[in-house]
This record gives C-alpha cells, structure tokens and sequence, in this order.
C-alpha cells in the first residue's frame, strides 16, 4: 500500500498532569496512524487542544489560545478536547475556528479527529501489534512514553467519586475508575525503558482499587510496582491526607527512595467552616495530625498542599486559622489560588461572597508565607545527600523531595538515570554537585 504523509500536529495540554498523560495517548494513537507531532501551532495543519475546566478562567483560556492559533495560522484545523469539551461542548462548536470538538479524553477519537482534517483520508499502513483488531486503537491502549522528558506519567484511575462544592472536574471525568493493575504494571514496564521516574497519577488516587475485584489500594499498588518494576522510582501524585494509610508511609520511610520522600495532601482550607461549605470530607484536626505523623517518621520530606482563599463565607478569623496551620505544619511549597466560581457547582449559589480585593490579599500573604518556608527547607537541606533525576538538557535536576535544583560538575556514570550527589548553595540557590571531569 503506498503512504502518505499525515497531517501535522500541534498539541497543547491545558491543566493536571492527568490531563498531561492523555494528551501523550492521543500524540501516541495520532502518530500510528501516521499523523506528524511538531513543536509549534504555526507550522501545523491541525491544532489539538487538551483542555481543562478547573475554573472558569480555563474555559476562557482556551478560547483565547483557540482565536490565537488562528489568527497566526489560518489554516489550521483546530480540534478541542479534554474536561472543559466535555461540559461545554455546545460553546466550542459555535466557534468558527474550531474543526471538531471530542467530549473528553478519549485518545483514539482524538487521532481519527486530526487525521480526518486532511481533504482526503489518509491511508493507514498497519503494523504488526498496532493493528484494530476487536476495536483496540491502532496505537496500543498503553503509553511508552513520555516525550521529550525524563520523569513518565502513569495514570493508575480516573474519575472522582466526591462532591467538592467548589469542583467541576468531577462533572467532567465522571465517576472514579481504576485500571487493572497488570496493565498498570504492563505500562510501568514500558515507561521504565526510557523515565528512571514514574509519577502516579489519576484525579483522585486516594481511591484507586474499590472499584475492582478484588478490591485494592494505592499503597497495595505501590508495593506492588516496586516489586514488579524495580529498575526504577515512584513517585504519588496528589492524594489525599486522610487516604494515606500505614502502608504507604512505610513505603515512604523504609524503600530507600524508591518512592520518594514527597507528598501532595491538597488542603484547600484551615477552618473546619470553611471545609463543611466546600464539602470536603477531612477536619482540620485530622489533617493536621496525620501530616504531623507522616513528618516524624519521613526524612526528608517534601510536603505540598493546595489551598482556596476567599471561599463564600470565609471570615478574617477563618483565614486566620489557615495561615496558623500553614506555620504550625512543614509544608515546603503551597499552591495558592483565590476562589474562582466554577459554572454548575454547588459553590455558586453559596451566600457571602468574599470580594476579589480581599481573596486576593490572602492569597498573596499565603504565598510569601510559603516561600519563606519553603527558602527555609532547602536551607536546610544544603551539604546533604541527594538522589536526583536530571531533566531538560541537563542543567536541572530533580530530588526526591521535590526540590528542582541546578547541576555543577560532571554526574557519574548513569546519569539517564537517578544520580546520587550532594546539595550545594544556599536556600535561594541550590545546586546538585559532582566533581569536575
């Protein structure tokens, strides 16, 4: 069968690093059906854009980056997918730049979408193990990986099953399912050719295996793929204080890094008022001493949150108790963001909003709070040793406990992959050193 060339893809991931890992299946099932991945939207013929809906702020992004390509490249075909294609559908539609809308993730939609765009279909040359034999996409249902960087993305669930006030992702994503773990394993095992780190990652973790039979857990899987996969280091994606169980601390304190000293607890506030108005399932106080406990028995320890300032109703002395748990607790980095109304929450009919001005101000203070802490951590962590994976060209390598630090000197031998070395600098500059060559 002769070949032709297939279109030029330009893809753009809008949010989560489960957003990230689909829009890697979808380059992955476009290229198999011999669409062209390039590096900019102006020498593409289509434009996939992987969209998020955290906020409506998201949503507004996308259509101006959609008008943007557009502008700059006429020609493009733009295809939109991802959570915000998925609750608004109809918006994107109604856009004359946009070619097709996906309503969601699904990758092989996606690269029928991108292919579709040229004016004759292209012919598809199938190859051995690639094939649609009983529906399977042509590029396989498992990432090999992670393009043009050294850490892989293995996502282990979708979906969430609570109903944060303030969340729309779960409109979007639906219920939480989890994959079967010999398919995470299998994917892990091709990850692990070319990503001396994997990061495990989904929209809600913490949940992983109770939709299955029999019934797992993430710290079950984690022991799991270190088991199965020992060649390389895991590392949790965001989860949940109160979903962190014994196992997984110990898994924590005793693997000797293979799953790294760094956790993700997303917090989002500090008064116990303000978490019944978001819904959330976890007291201050049960956040609180299980971060404690995991500190005392973790070192070191990467520690990170996300936090929401100005919720309806947040008072001063609500605030108050969010910045005093911010001090009390050792978080390392915080993210920090003011409450943005999310169209069809539960959030938005809530009564007392808190004005912009006010939300913001928080904010801001939340932040220079943590990068003092943060400036104080890695202080102490100068003159100790440190297992990094370096990324990009070499010149930025990244600790375990999650700290992106600069490289000096010549790494060893094995440098693909994790390198031990010792921290340099100071808490504003730190750096991974070896001796010169």
């Amino acid at each position: 069968m002769a070949e032709r060339s297939g279109p030029r893809v330009y893809y753009h991931t809008h949010g989560c690093k489960a957003n990230q890992y689909d829009t890697e299946r979808m380059r992955q099932e476009g290229e198999a059906r011999r669409a062209r991945t390039v590096a900019s939207w102006s020498e593409a013929d289509v434009c996939v854009l992987n969209t998020c809906t955290v906020t409506n702020a998201a949503d507004a992004s996308a259509r101006r980056l959609i008008r943007r390509i557009r502008r700059e490249n006429p020609r493009a075909k733009v295809v939109v997918a991802g959570c915000s294609a998925a609750l608004k559908a109809d918006v994107y539609q109604a856009m004359d730049e946009v070619a097709e809308v996906v309503r969601g993730h699904d990758p092989v939609a996606v690269a029928g979408a991108a292919v579709s765009a040229l004016p004759r279909p292209v012919q598809i040359e199938v190859r051995a193990g690639l094939d649609r034999i009983h529906g399977e996409p042509i590029g396989g249902e498992l990432l090999r990986r992670r393009r043009g960087m050294s850490r892989g993305w293995l996502k282990i669930q979708d979906g969430c099953d609570r109903a944060c006030s303030f969340c729309a992702t779960r409109l979007a994503r639906g219920a939480s399912r989890s994959r079967s773990p010999s398919e995470i394993v299998a994917e892990a095992r091709l990850l692990a050719r070319t990503h001396p780190e994997l990061v495990l990652t989904g929209i809600h973790i913490g949940h992983y295996g109770r939709d299955l039979e029999p019934r797992w857990t993430l710290s079950g899987l984690t022991a799991h793929l270190l088991e199965a996969i020992p060649e390389v280091r895991f590392r949790l994606g965001s989860v949940e204080a109160t979903e962190i169980d014994d196992l997984l601390v110990q898994l924590l304190e005793t693997s000797g890094g293979r799953v790294v000293p760094h956790l993700h607890m997303p917090l989002q506030s500090g008064a116990d008022p303000v978490l019944r108005r978001m819904r959330r399932w976890h007291t201050r106080e049960q956040y609180r001493s299980r971060s404690l406990e995991i500190a005392e028995r973790v070192h070191p320890l990467g520690l990170g949150a996300d936090i929401i300032t100005g919720f309806p109703g947040e008072t001063d002395a609500d605030h108050a108790r969010t910045r005093a748990l911010v001090e009390e607790l050792p978080f390392t980095y915080l993210h920090v963001f003011p409450y943005s109304p999310r169209d069809g929450t539960a959030a938005t009919e809530l009564r007392d909003p808190v004005p912009e001005r006010v939300a913001g101000e928080r904010s801001r203070e939340l932040r220079e709070l943590a990068q003092v802490k943060g400036r104080v951590y890695r202080e102490g962590r100068v003159g100790a040793e440190a297992r990094v994976v370096l990324e990009g060209s070499g010149e930025q390598a990244l600790t375990g406990d999650y700290l992106r630090v600069g490289v000096r000197g010549s790494a060893p031998d094995g440098a693909g992959g994790v390198v031990p070395g010792t921290l340099q600098g100071d808490g504003d500059h730190l750096y991974i050193a070896w001796p010169r060559a």
